[in-house]
């Protein structure tokens, strides 16, 4: 079957009243076996395993190719699992165009364990290499990466790190398996904020680790999910396999709908810049073509003339785009990132990071070409 197909019906279960769609298992509790010992249903306790969070651990799993997928209640509590997994004194090789919260993990709950991190621009494999001390542990890339959307030749982080024997991790957030498989490229671990376009309509916070092969970090990682408890309630897994149903049909209009809007932007003149791997003049068009399928994602984000002043103005000024963080649902939405990243943010004033929803295209446009003209 197609991935679209198996997106509906993988992992689905069955109860006694014949529902078409899984219920909602809300029970923490499971009953034992009559021999007192065992527990027939497969389940025990919900922090260690529900039949919802199953049921999408098997639909993930499914969508990115990988053998076994581990959930968590957000996608930076997934993060931080595989931090975890490193041990102390470990050294990190992080994207300089990281998204912020996962660096201000690594910079502000890590230090008393020794964990420390560089910064490397990863679309240059020669840094990425030349960054590996005797302590690196792990590579982690994020592709399109946020909020500048730079994309990385994932087949050559998989190769550096294969060689060094580190761990390689590629946050797919705004890649989604519709886009990118990470794992077929040699990358072990995937990364989601599940809370972004796999959910789909900003109601569910979620995160995921999609893993290549089932090895001891898997194994170590379902450990931390089930005795650590930082899991999605039945509620969340239930949505998420709802959205998921929808998600082969949501996400080529994402990408449509911000290609045009791209292209119109590209030629505004009050635009300096328009940051999105669809575009053939876009420094990173072709390492995108190379290993990106369907379409180029959602997002793209735009550098705005005239400083934090007027990307400020236009951010506030539009009617459709709502002014508000977070990404991937059906809605359009828009915002400028400096100002909520804070003082470590490495993103320029004036830049303005849009996600392009699944409104009509022709609305969108002419959302922004008002917008433009009350500069």
């Amino acid at each position: 079957m197609h991935k679209q197909t198996k997106a509906i019906h993988t992992g689905n279960f069955a109860d006694i009243s014949g529902a078409v769609m899984p219920p909602i298992i809300l029970s923490t509790t499971f009953e034992r076996g009559e021999d007192g010992l065992s527990f027939p249903s497969g389940y025990m306790y919900s922090r260690y395993d529900n039949p919802n969070r199953h049921a999408l651990e098997e639909k993930l799993a499914m969508l990115e190719g990988g053998q076994t997928c581990i959930t968590f209640a957000s996608g930076l509590t997934a993060a931080m699992a595989v931090f975890q997994s490193l041990g102390a004194g470990s050294h990190l090789i992080l994207p300089d165009d990281i998204y912020f919260g996962v660096r201000n993990i690594v910079a502000t709950l890590y230090p008393h364990w020794g964990l420390h991190f560089s910064l490397v621009d990863m679309t240059d494999l020669a840094q990425v290499a030349q960054a590996i001390t005797p302590q690196t542990k792990l590579i982690w890339t994020e592709t399109p990466s946020n909020p500048q959307l730079k994309v990385v030749d994932l087949e050559g982080i998989a190769k550096i790190a294969k060689h060094h024997q580190l761990l390689s991790v590629c946050d797919n957030t705004w890649g989604t398996p519709y886009f990118q498989n990470p794992l077929s490229l040699g990358i072990d671990i995937v990364h989601h904020s599940t809370t972004k376009y796999l959910g789909g309509h900003s109601d569910i916070l979620g995160g995921a680790l999609i893993f290549k092969e089932q090895g001891t970090i898997a194994e170590f990682i379902r450990s931390y999910q089930q005795v650590g408890g930082a899991v999605p309630s039945p509620f969340d897994c239930w949505l998420l396999c709802r959205s998921l149903a929808t998600f082969h049909a949501r996400m080529p209009i994402h990408a449509s709908n911000a290609l045009l809007l791209a292209e119109f932007l590209n030629q505004h003149p009050q635009i300096e810049k328009v940051m999105y791997p669809g575009l053939p003049n876009n420094e990173y068009h072709l390492v995108a073509k190379k290993q990106m399928k369907n379409g180029f994602g959602g997002m793209l984000s735009i550098l705005v003339k005239g400083g934090q002043e007027k990307a400020l103005k236009l951010a506030s000024g539009l009617k459709i785009f709502k002014h508000a963080t977070s990404l991937g649902g059906v809605e359009s939405l828009i915002e400028h990132r400096k100002s909520i990243e804070g003082e470590l943010s490495q993103s320029p004033e004036n830049l303005l990071r849009i996600s392009v929803g699944i409104e009509h295209i022709d609305d969108l446009i002419k959302d922004f070409e008002e917008g433009l003209a009350k500069l």
